[in-house]
């Protein structure tokens, strides 16, 4: 995140919106050196890309980001693992779907992730999400612990002990999204694309709030190895507006988690909430190294 209003899920990957990655070009002209498919499921499409070899591993973006977006870290995670990834509904080259909500987006995981049952991994994969996908993930792997070898989490799925859109800066949240969902026209019909509308986005962010309130009831019942990979100025590095409270509470939120769930290996990266792009190499190399047969990452 780079303005000083941001909150968690509004910011989109940095650099030109117009501008196509490998990876996003090789999916739109159905490259065959990388296995696509579709699955179609609660009224929307959602694309499928396979490649790599190795341990299974699945990506989910966050909102406002797509498969096309996280080009650079699947690509490093491929040398290493069998990498998915998928795009959310009304993200990327899924189709729209008539209404918005956690609910559908855990629904589209929860579809790539029986589809991939049914494709016989040779094990359980390690799942990656990003953002809103780490909260996707977090709650997926709740309900399904033994679906999951391990969780991997970027910069998501925090108990943060207070919300971030509150009257004060509601306004300025409004704003932020209205200009997004302008940056999102630049790219419709390309594997970026975004169709969700200012006051959908804004209406995500809020119930993404409630979400994380109670998320620590989630964590309870995950048996399984999780790491958190964070950023240490999730609301970017200025001193002034709201960044600073923004900063406070996502670490605030991060040490509550590990005083509860001290098993939880945590790695904080110098970034903002674009480490996704930014620090591609960083991540990819943590999740590498992970050690032991449950691939745990280290602080």
């Amino acid at each position: 995140m780079t303005t000083e209003t941001s909150a968690i899920e509004v910011a989109g990957p940095r650099g030109s919106y117009g501008e196509r990655d490998d990876d996003g070009a090789r999916a739109e002209r159905g490259d065959r050196t990388m296995r696509h498919f579709e699955i179609r499921h609660d009224g929307v499409t959602i694309p499928v890309s396979r490649d790599g070899r190795g341990r299974p591993l699945v990506l989910c973006p966050g909102l406002n980001s797509t498969q096309a977006d996280l080009h650079e870290l699947a690509g490093l995670l491929r040398r290493d693992h069998d990498v998915v990834t998928f795009d959310l509904r009304g993200h990327g080259l899924a189709s729209a779907a008539g209404r918005y909500s956690f609910e559908g987006f855990l629904s589209d995981l929860a579809a790539v992730m029986a589809e991939l049952r049914k494709l016989g991994l040779p094990a359980a994969p390690v799942l990656v999400g990003y953002s809103l996908g780490a909260d996707l993930a977090v709650h997926y792997a709740s309900e399904h612990p033994d679906a999951v070898a391990e969780l991997v989490l970027i910069d998501g799925a925090n108990p943060v002990p207070e919300p971030f859109i509150t009257e004060a800066v509601l306004p300025d949240f409004r704003a932020m999204c209205e200009e997004l969902a302008t940056q999102h026209e630049a790219v419709r019909g390309t594997a970026r694309q975004v169709v969700l509308t200012a006051q959908e986005i804004l209406d995500l962010n809020v119930e993404i709030d409630v979400i994380r309130s109670g998320i620590l009831d989630r964590y309870r019942k995950i048996g399984r190895p999780i790491s958190m990979i964070m950023s240490t100025s999730m609301a970017g590095d200025s001193g002034e507006g709201h960044a600073p409270r923004f900063n406070h509470n996502w670490r605030a939120g991060v040490e509550r988690l590990v005083r509860e769930q001290p098993h939880i290996d945590t790695t904080w990266l110098d970034a903002d909430h674009q480490l996704a792009f930014t620090h591609a190499q960083d991540i990819a190399r943590i999740i590498r190294n992970a050690s032991g047969p449950a691939g745990r990452a280290t602080s």
